[in-house]
């Protein structure tokens, strides 16, 4: 925790979908792409989209607690990409686009179980969640032309196609939670 203040580091495939989302949820201070999970220091985008890392596209963002709670962080991320399929989301294939959550916590990990266990028994998906859970040791940013992607391209069809139906749904979903200036 960084003076009230909690960052969490998540990986739900294309790291340009999540940032999109996270950028408009309410509580959320700065979000950034980014790569965890893997053997290598500093890797570069083909390193990691080559699977060889071992590293997953995540983000990491820091969020005030008091406004938008880790469960909240968590309920976004299982709504807006699909928890059930290892190592794959939509056509993007390959262990960099698993769906992983990083623990920073005791609290964090208790929170992910409980909120993974909830879901899975809520029968939301026919398949079982198979979301990893493993504790954070480091995160490397990702180069700087991934940062605000889908802001600075809104018209590319990969942001046409894939991320407007997740921003799509989240704004229906959480629309209590959109940050005043996206609301």
């Amino acid at each position: 925790m960084v003076g009230g203040m909690e960052i969490a580091t998540l990986g739900g495939g294309c790291f340009w979908c999540l940032e999109a989302v996270y950028e408009q949820l309410e509580g959320v201070a700065w979000v950034r792409s980014g790569y965890a999970g893997g053997q290598r220091a500093d890797p570069s985008y083909e390193q990691v989209c080559s699977g060889a890392t071992g590293h997953a596209e995540v983000i990491q963002l820091e969020f005030d607690p008091d406004v938008t709670t880790y469960r909240e962080i968590l309920e976004v991320f299982f709504a807006i990409h699909d928890p059930t399929t290892p190592n794959r989301q939509g056509a993007d294939v390959g262990t960099q686009y698993r769906s992983v959550i990083f623990h920073h916590t005791p609290q964090q990990e208790a929170t992910a179980r409980n909120t993974m266990t909830e879901l899975g028994a809520e029968g939301i998906w026919s398949d079982p969640i198979v979301t990893q859970l493993v504790p954070f040791e480091s995160f490397y940013p990702a180069e700087d032309y991934h940062s605000e992607y889908y802001r600075r391209n809104p018209n590319q069809p990969y942001c046409q196609a894939v991320i407007n139906p997740k921003l799509a749904k989240f704004r229906s979903r959480f629309a209590h939670k959109l940050r005043p200036e996206t609301g």
